[in-house]
This record gives C-alpha cells, sequence and structure tokens, in this order.
C-alpha cells in the first residue's frame, strides 16, 4: 500500500488552517487532517470538511472595537450584572476590582470591556459570558503594580 504524500505547496497551504467535519445532531464535529490522510483530502477537495473560521484581521479589529467602546454605568447596575454572571463567593472581589479599574486609567478598558461584553451576553450571546471573566482577570492583572527589574 502506497503512503499518502501531497505536493509540498498544496500540503503547506493545507496546513495553515484548521478543518472541520460538518456538526452531528449534537452539536459536535469532528477534525480532518488533509495532510496526512487520503479520506480526509478528498473530504477537502469535495466540499464535505470546511475550515475552521479563521478571523482576519479587520474582524479582529471590528471585535475589539465593540468590546471597548466607552461606556459607564453606575455602581448599582454593575453591582447587578456582577452578581448575575460570577458566581456568589467572587462577587464581592469582582465588584470591588472593577471599580478600582473604573477608576484606573490603566485598566479602565478592562472595565469597558466587561461592561460591553456583558450587555452583549444579556442580549442572548452566551459566550461573551467568558469575555466577561477575562475582563475581570485583565482588571486584576493591570492593577498589580509592576514589578522592578
Amino acid at each position: 500500500m502506497d503512503k499518502f504524500r501531497l505536493p509540498r505547496k498544496t500540503k503547506k497551504g493545507l496546513k495553515k488552517t484548521m478543518w472541520l467535519y460538518p456538526p452531528d445532531k449534537e452539536g459536535n464535529s469532528l477534525m480532518a487532517c488533509p495532510t496526512k490522510s487520503q479520506e480526509d483530502y478528498t473530504a477537502v477537495k469535495k466540499g464535505t470538511a470546511m475550515q475552521f473560521p479563521n478571523r482576519t484581521k479587520a474582524k479582529r479589529k471590528k471585535f475589539m472595537d465593540e468590546l471597548d467602546k466607552e461606556i459607564f454605568v453606575n455602581d448599582q447596575v454593575l453591582r447587578t450584572y456582577v452578581d448575575d454572571i460570577i458566581r456568589e463567593d467572587l462577587c464581592n472581589s469582582s465588584y470591588n476590582t472593577l471599580i478600582e479599574a473604573k477608576n484606573n486609567p490603566n485598566a479602565v478598558k478592562a472595565y469597558f470591556n466587561f461592561v460591553n461584553a456583558y450587555q452583549l451576553f444579556e442580549k442572548g450571546k452566551e459566550s461573551y459570558g467568558n469575555i466577561c471573566c477575562l475582563a475581570i482577570d485583565r482588571a486584576l492583572e493591570l492593577l498589580k503594580p509592576k514589578k522592578k527589574k
């Protein structure tokens, strides 16, 4: 049985992206390796396996502009946002971190990210809940004093 081989340029082009088969009933999809498997390569050529959606620079910029919009909410509203999305034992510390970030010019962007992500989360975009948590972590990082070398 002959080993599956592709021309170098074709192989290089296929390796740059991730390929996925269509999702099944539960929403799970298998990854295809068209550079290593003849079956996967055939699926890519037929159009069965599709490219994982890469984010271009323009899409990333649009996404970050959406999260970085300057929007301030009063402290009561911020408290309800935090109580809604963060677990009970972390609510107070997360709220205090965001209040501190709101008043700190270095960390204010993390505050904006939290507020904008929460508002998108409220509109039904579930994955933005993770961004809220990441924004709090980022605020903590930015609020820490930098170590001198």
